[in-house]
């Protein structure tokens, strides 16, 4: 071999070792999120609103949580069950209602991942919160 492609061979190494690192570094900086997800239970109280099919949020005093969104991602677990007297409806039998529920979240994306167990409330005890502004 001669200088010329030995040289060339050397650029040719350095460029790939660099696309390899790129590559590595974006891989782990799209997975932060995923890294941000809280490994323990939180239990977190307010309006669980549902107006839609598969669309629900949960606003508690830190603001808006999702928990699904149509056609697109849903949180595992099961969701709380409401009596009529814990139930606004607002879209046929779509709406919203008090809850706690005990959860896994991401702080970074504000998403439920995981729900442990749910219950509803009566809407009195989200309505008397007044860090809590209820879904009209």
């Amino acid at each position: 071999m001669n200088k010329t492609s030995t040289g060339l061979r050397s650029i040719v190494v350095k460029y790939l070792l660099l696309v390899v690192v790129t590559f590595i570094v974006v891989q782990i900086a799209t997975n932060v999120p995923a890294l941000s997800a809280s490994k323990r239970l939180e239990t977190r109280c307010g309006w669980y609103v549902n107006p839609t099919p598969a669309n629900a949020w949960l606003f508690d005093r830190h603001g808006r949580w999702t928990i699904g969104l149509q056609g697109g991602y849903q949180a595992e677990g099961s969701r709380p069950d409401f009596t009529p007297q814990q139930w606004v409806e607002t879209n046929q039998h779509y709406g919203y209602g008090c809850a706690c529920m005990r959860v896994r979240v991401n702080h970074q994306t504000r998403k439920i991942l995981e729900i442990k167990s749910a219950y509803a409330k009566p809407l009195k005890a989200c309505r008397q919160d007044r860090s809590l502004k209820e879904p009209i």
